[in-house]
């Protein structure tokens, strides 16, 4: 009867391995992780909401637009120096017109374009696995791909990034690769070769999709220089063949996706993007008829280098014939060539760091990874991927292993460098810890495991599985959106009450949420600003603001909390400004705001009485502004140690903020939490203390439409001059005059006024009064 059921258990667990139930049953896990932030209607994260705001305008538009005014005003963006290729916005799109039929909305076609990428994704790299590897390794592989929140976070639904499509267009690529691998026989001797055109279409394609799609060249030819070293060192001279068939492949890729820039749009290191202008001028790179620095780079430098390499290879290996002098060899090369090709070719080290943008920005993107980061993305498959060490045994190691490590090895450099390459490296650690997983397994069975001992190590995998899956679906289910009602209300107020060439200041984060729902124009948006920055702490005046074009303000709780990344963008010492938001912990007779070792104790009162505890020393503030309901008050208070310490209390929301004479004496405080901002400032709205939009008053300039006409008009109209600049689609300059308006309170652009997109400068004399810029057909 044990026997019996033995075998059932035995039978079952192969049949769930069988490539027909497998692949069904990872694609179903892939759905329902990425599928599960639907529950919620609002978008994850920023950057979405600028992409879709983008896709909604041009398709109002009625052609994909290319100068578009709500970005970084007053000046308005080039889509094509900036952004994306046109892939990235036509696919949910064209998602949208499949699904329309069925009532689906844009809104939700966008919301679900990143799950059906992410999962074709799973799908692809277990077809790729299968071909590579076995039945075995493709099933575990492709689970823990599924299942890591390292891949589920950039392909769910609600979430929109471009990455997505390179790792997608990688597993293609891959799946292409695996292709060649399989067939063997006779037949398809030289025909299988045809496969590698699959490799070259699909990075050729990432282009068209994703701004930074490089990645997929770099793993590819990985691919091709460890599949020649596989080769070498186990003495399969035939893989030398595929080897320079997908260096060659990568080379047609690069002139696929030079021919898909010109249509496009292409990434960030081509055209005349400004990183591109930068490295040209620096390298004194002539692009030529290919006009991308990193395609150049790989199609001048890389392909010849990768060629040169295995054909080395392939003459060494008549003349040495032992595999460990093979290996000892390889070692060698290695290290010599890094050193050699990155002291001759600095571009080639610029390459390796990314051409220097690893040390610009401080957001948490561009971090390090930590410990955490690594768990919180890979959960146990960060353990397991070190299992992958014993299928580089002598006895176990196969031409695939190698093939995998050029996967591998630029993904943990990757991993290392930025947090937001966890996402690109997650198919590194799924493909380690499956194939690590089952290597193990196979090592146990080998030591002639009675029944109950391989049961036992089944229920122990099943276990393991469990696990990972538990954690991974407990951490997607934590994800919530950022934006919530309090920013939907205020800015969709914002939108009815305002001008469309009004300009919005609000810390970069939420720039996009400005753009897409109250469709106005922002200071900054997607990257920090230090403009911004400076501003909200009180080092730029009133002055910049006006130069600037701005009209609105946005302050808010969640401002205040990313108060230490407004500090970092201008490297302003955190000691001085100090500013620490504690949440109301209890309110019975005593208010107590607490976190961090900070504490405040609030006794309500005709003369209230407050104490700080701050790291066990005690003592009063100097002021205390109190918000509840719709009153904003300076409270009068009991004290005798008075401190460095100003105090907002907010009991509408239930918290407080402790904050240091020079954080008070800010711009962003002093509109915030007082009642004591300049007179250029009007509050116009306010939710009692989560966010509070300001009205910039100054020499304003409003456009208003009467049919075809366009009128300026001008609120305090203290100006001498109106300058128009009028520019095509592409951002041509066509038309440029400045008009005297000295005493007008109103001015119609005239009909000679030709172009696009329109941008104005109000002045008085040499001073800038107000600027904007607005497309002449609305939007």
């Amino acid at each position: 009867m044990r026997n019996e059921k033995f075998e059932k258990v035995v039978n079952l667990s192969g049949r769930i391995l069988e490539p027909r139930y497998a692949l069904s049953f990872v694609v179903i896990i892939a759905a329902i992780f990425r599928l599960l932030p639907l529950r919620y209607h609002y978008l994850f994260g920023y950057d979405p909401y600028f992409h879709l705001a983008y896709i909604e305008e041009s398709l109002r538009a009625g052609y994909w637009i290319n100068f578009y005014p709500l970005a970084s005003a007053p000046w308005g963006q080039l889509f094509d120096n900036s952004w994306h290729p046109l892939g990235f916005y036509a696919t949910p799109v064209f998602v949208w017109k499949l699904l329309k039929i069925f009532g689906v909305s844009l809104y939700d076609a966008f919301r679900v374009t990143a799950p059906i990428f992410g999962v074709l994704t799973v799908a692809f790299f277990y077809l790729a696995v299968l071909n590579f590897y076995g039945k075995k390794e493709a099933f575990f592989s492709s689970f823990f791909l599924a299942i890591m929140y390292g891949h589920v976070f950039r392909s769910m639904a609600n979430y929109y990034r471009g990455d997505n499509y390179m790792l997608f267009w990688y597993s293609v690529a891959l799946f292409g690769i695996s292709l060649a691998f399989k067939y063997k026989r006779r037949a398809w001797r030289y025909k299988r070769y045809m496969f590698y055109l699959i490799p070259a279409f699909a990075s050729g394609f990432a282009s068209a999709f994703w701004t930074a799609y490089y990645p997929i060249f770099l793993f590819l030819l990985g691919n091709a220089m460890f599949l020649a070293i596989g080769a070498f060192i186990l003495d399969k001279r035939n893989y030398f063949k595929h080897s320079i068939a997908l260096t060659l492949s990568t080379a047609l890729g690069v002139l696929f996706a030079n021919y898909l820039g010109g249509h496009l749009r292409y990434g960030m290191l081509g055209g005349k993007k400004w990183l591109a202008k930068k490295l040209v001028e620096k390298f004194g790179l002539n692009l030529g008829r290919i006009k991308d620095v990193y395609l150049l780079i790989h199609l001048k430098y890389l392909v010849p280098l990768a060629l040169l390499v295995i054909l080395v290879l392939m003459m060494i290996s008549r003349v040495i014939k032992d595999k460990k002098q093979r290996a000892v060899l390889i070692l060698i090369f290695s290290i010599v060539g890094v050193l050699l090709v990155f002291s001759k070719f600095e571009i080639l080290k610029e390459l390796s760091s990314g051409f220097g943008i690893f040390k610009e920005s401080p957001i948490l993107e561009t971090q390090h990874s930590t410990f955490s980061d690594l768990w919180s993305a890979y959960n146990i498959g960060m353990l397991l991927s070190l299992l992958f060490i014993l299928r580089l045994t002598p006895k176990r190691v196969k031409i695939a292993d190698f093939l995998s490590l050029g996967l591998i090895f630029p993904s943990i450099y990757m991993i290392y460098t930025w947090t937001r390459f966890l996402f690109i490296g997650s198919m590194a650690v799924a493909l380690m810890s499956g194939a690590g997983l089952i290597a193990l397994y196979e090592q146990l069975s080998a030591f002639n495991l009675d029944k109950r001992k391989i049961l036992a190590l089944n229920l122990s995998i099943v276990i393991l599985l469990s696990m990972g899956f538990a954690i991974g679906f407990s951490r997607v289910k934590a994800e919530r959106p950022l934006i919530n009602d309090h920013w939907v209300g205020s800015l969709t107020w914002l939108e009815n009450n305002s001008y469309e060439n009004d300009i919005v200041l609000a810390w970069w984060d939420y720039g996009a949420w400005v753009e897409y729902y109250a469709r106005r124009g922002t200071v900054a948006q997607m990257v920090p600003n230090q403009g911004v920055a400076r501003y909200l702490l009180g080092d730029l005046s009133e002055r910049w603001a006006m130069n600037s074009g701005v009209d609105y303000i946005i302050v808010s709780y969640d401002t205040a909390l990313k108060f230490s990344a407004v500090l970092d963008t201008v490297n302003v010492s955190k000691e001085d400004h100090a500013l620490v938001v504690l949440p109301l912990v209890s309110k019975f007779g005593t208010l107590l705001f607490e976190k961090d070792g900070y504490k405040i104790v609030a006794q309500p009162g005709e003369r209230w009485q407050i104490l700080v505890n701050a790291g066990g020393q005690v003592f009063s503030p100097r002021e205390v502004f109190l918000e509840y309901r719709n009153n904003l008050t300076k409270l009068t208070f009991k004290g005798e140690k008075v401190g460095n310490a100003y105090i907002y209390i907010n009991l509408n929301y239930g918290y407080a903020v402790l904050m240091s004479e020079k954080t008070f004496n800010t711009t962003l405080a002093k509109l915030m939490f007082t009642d004591e901002y300049a007179k250029d400032y009007e509050l116009v709205y306010s939710d009692g203390g989560y966010i509070k939009i300001f009205k910039f008053k100054h020499p304003n300039v409003v456009v208003e439409r009467n049919n075809s006409e366009i009128i300026f008009k001008f609120e305090n109209a203290t100006g001498t001059d109106l300058g128009v600049f009028a520019y095509l689609e592409n951002g041509t300059l066509v038309f440029e005059k400045w008009y005297p308006v000295k005493d007008l309170k109103e001015f119609e652009l005239p009909a000679e006024v030709n172009g696009t997109i329109i941008r104005y400068i109000y002045s008085k004399k040499k001073t800038v009064l107000d600027r904007g810029v607005f497309r002449i057909d609305g939007r």
